[in-house]
């Protein structure tokens, strides 16, 4: 595909079209993952973190051809995400932990839960760009700013109403339940029609929701708040 021509131009709308939309998922991620470090650790974690899953998602798209040939991937990533969604709501704050520690632990769940939710995006992009990984590359590089605003936006947004995380957490299991449901390996032994899928996924976000809420409730610590 020649730089610059119709053809390329439209693919590359059509591959930061598909990186916008997902970003909201990376951004949520990001911002989960930092909202408990001080605030001069937030930046640090956000960079980092974002800097690794861009790095990630790059390679993952390289790859993409070889990921394919294997059917449950989308299943084990749709588990890996429901644990990382579940962590993120019923981790409690410790305060003995160091803020070195504690930013490592955000920067390596960040990187970990984009490269999981990354699959879909990966998949759909690579059929978009054709093999062309200038337009990969180019498109994904766009994307980087929206995914840092985004996350440092969520920060504040938790901040003033923390009845938001229980929105991250509903996000990440609803996409997991989108993965698990359309994986090759689901789809060869299950038909399921569309109504079949979205209830897969409600049923792992309630799931998510209502075990991260015992959790907390048994841990004694307070649900998320309105206001």
């Amino acid at each position: 595909m020649d730089f610059l021509t119709t053809e390329f131009l439209w693919s590359l709308l059509a591959i930061i079209f598909i990186d916008l939309v997902l970003a909201g998922d990376n951004a949520i991620v990001i911002g989960m993952a930092a909202r408990r470090l001080p605030a001069d650790k937030q930046k640090k974690a956000i960079f980092w973190g974002t800097a690794g899953a861009i790095i990630i998602r790059f390679l993952s798209t390289v790859a993409v051809v070889w990921l394919l040939k294997l059917p449950a991937l989308m299943i084990a990533g749709g588990m890996l995400l429901i644990w990382i969604a579940y962590k993120l709501l019923t981790d409690k704050k410790d305060k003995d932990i160091s803020a070195h520690s504690d930013l490592l632990t955000a920067v390596r769940t960040i990187v970990i839960a984009d490269g999981v939710m990354g699959i879909d995006n990966v998949m759909a992009v690579a059929g978009v760009a054709h093999g062309d990984m200038l337009l990969v590359t180019v498109g994904i590089l766009i994307t980087i700013p929206v995914i840092i605003w985004g996350s440092t936006a969520f920060i504040k947004i938790v901040d003033r109403f923390p009845v938001v995380i229980y929105l991250g957490g509903a996000v990440l299991a609803w996409t997991a339940g989108g993965m698990i449901a359309g994986d090759p390996l689901t789809m060869k032994y299950v038909d399921l029609s569309a109504t079949g899928k979205w209830l897969i996924s409600g049923t792992l976000t309630a799931a998510v929701l209502g075990a991260a809420r015992i959790s907390s409730t048994a841990k004694g610590k307070p649900a998320p708040a309105e206001g």
